[in-house]
This record gives structure tokens, sequence and C-alpha cells, in this order.
């Protein structure tokens, strides 16, 4: 579970990097990441190394979380400022 956390992890942080949807992915995957992070690090059995990867997953999908919603912030404001341009 912790690779498929650090999958959307990674995966988040690259999306915020991309052009028109990468915003939306990014946001998408940040919430996939922190949700199987959160899980693979409940595990108690799970071995320290596999723990710790997982609240790296978690980290690294809240960042991309973060720079998803950033980039949607941006752009909204950015629409409210040419409509206020044209009115």
């Amino acid at each position: 579970m912790h690779r498929v956390a650090l999958a959307f992890a990674l995966g988040a942080v690259l999306a915020a990097a991309w052009a028109a949807p990468g915003q939306y992915l990014a946001i998408g995957a940040g919430i996939g990441a922190i949700g199987a992070g959160w899980v693979a690090y409940g595990r108690r059995g799970a071995p320290g190394t596999a723990r710790l990867v997982a609240a790296g997953a978690i980290t690294a999908g809240g960042i991309g979380l973060l720079l998803g919603v950033l980039r949607v912030a941006i752009a909204l404001a950015a629409l409210g400022h040419l409509g206020r341009l044209l009115a």
C-alpha cells in the first residue's frame, strides 16, 4: 500500500507542473496519496521502512495537493481580474 501512496504522491507533484488539466490531476492524486498513505501508515505490523515511506507519501501528496489548489486559485483570480478589466 505504501508503494501506491508513493506513486500517487509523485504523480501529484508531477501533475502540478503540467499544463491545463494538470492542476486537477494534482488535486485528485494528492488526495489519493494522503488517503493511501494514511492507511499504509496506520498498519502497526508493517516494517518501519514501509511506514516511513507512507509518511513521506502523505507529505509529498500534501505538497502536490497544495500546488494544485494554488494553481486553481491563481487561475480564478486572473479570471476575476480580466472580468473587472472588461467591465
